[in-house]
């Protein structure tokens, strides 16, 4: 059995319209053409759909019953090809995120929140990059943009810059660092580093500064909630070494002191990982335009 769209319009507009000149007229089609379709889409089911010379026409039981299909069907398939239609238009869509940075969820949540304002109908959703290989998973359509400190030469996929930002050291105002102007790799060797639970290939810290310079950290101490973190730090239970958008408000607490990773300070960039084909979106775009700007925000005050 072979049932198309025309089909279930067909039996829909006869029961609507209850004679088969309206109903052509309906469906922009002859009678004879209307007649036609009926006596194909009869051959199709194997049944008698039609009460014959009955006025008005009335529908058989296996016709109500197709006629019940028909007004499920026919109301899903106008809602599917809307959302096709806004897909195409730029204005509907998904936008299925990874971060690979455990700390950008401090900035990410403002341009959200931006983001929702003029994108309503976009489906968005967070994945923590950090527990799968984002990058892959965007090739494989699983996720749609993927925010990184690390670019990669991967076909299909362009690394769109978004912001730079300096890893921040931090300790506490009473810590024998604080005195310093600036710390250097060698400031680490006696100290306990309060870092995120991530691998060390993803913290600044060890792939800007200690790892190149060959200096372990007297101890490593993993805190989750970067709250706990400057909690910590203010109790002199270690250091940490932050993003700069991440310590904007314990410029101004007595309890902390900021200072550079070394003379010069250290200096990185994030990136939006994005599949070529969705590099134009218009919601994509405005995406990245957010993002560039409203962690800007955050770092100035």
């Amino acid at each position: 059995m072979h049932i198309e769209m025309r089909h279930l319009r067909t039996i829909k507009a006869i029961d609507e319209a209850g004679s088969l000149a309206r109903a052509a007229d309906q469906l922009h089609i002859t009678q004879s053409a209307l007649s036609h379709q009926i006596k194909h889409l009869e051959e199709q089911t194997g049944v008698e759909l039609f009460v014959r010379r009955s006025k008005p026409m009335q529908l058989t039981a296996a016709g109500r019953r197709l006629l019940q299909s028909a007004e499920k069907i026919l109301p899903e398939m106008a809602a599917l090809e809307e959302q096709f239609k806004g897909i195409l238009s730029g204005k509907t869509g998904r936008l299925h995120i990874a971060i690979e940075c455990h700390a950008c969820f401090e900035w990410l949540f403002p341009v959200l929140e931006q983001f929702r304002k003029a994108w309503g109908e976009v489906d968005v959703d967070i994945r923590p990059g950090l527990s799968f290989d984002a990058l892959p998973a965007l090739q494989k359509e699983e996720v749609d943009l993927v925010v990184s400190s690390d670019p990669e030469d991967i076909p299909g996929v362009e690394f769109i810059p978004l912001f730079d930002y300096a890893p921040v050291f931090v300790a506490a105002a009473t810590h024998p660092l604080a005195q310093k102007d600036w710390v250097e790799a060698a400031d680490f060797a006696g100290e306990t580093l309060i870092t995120y639970p991530v691998d060390r290939a993803r913290l600044d810290v060890f792939t800007e500064l200690l790892t190149p310079a060959g200096v372990e950290p007297a101890a490593q101490r993993k805190v989750e909630l970067t709250a706990v973190i400057l909690l910590l730090v203010a109790s002199n239970r270690g250091v940490a070494v932050l993003p700069d958008w991440v310590v904007r408000e314990v410029k101004y607490s007595s309890d902390y002191v900021t200072r550079p990773i070394t003379e010069n300070g250290l200096t990185k960039r994030l990136y939006a990982a994005v599949r070529s084909d969705d590099v134009s979106r218009p919601f994509v775009s405005h995406f990245i335009r957010l993002a560039r700007t409203e962690p800007v925000k955050l770092q100035r005050q």
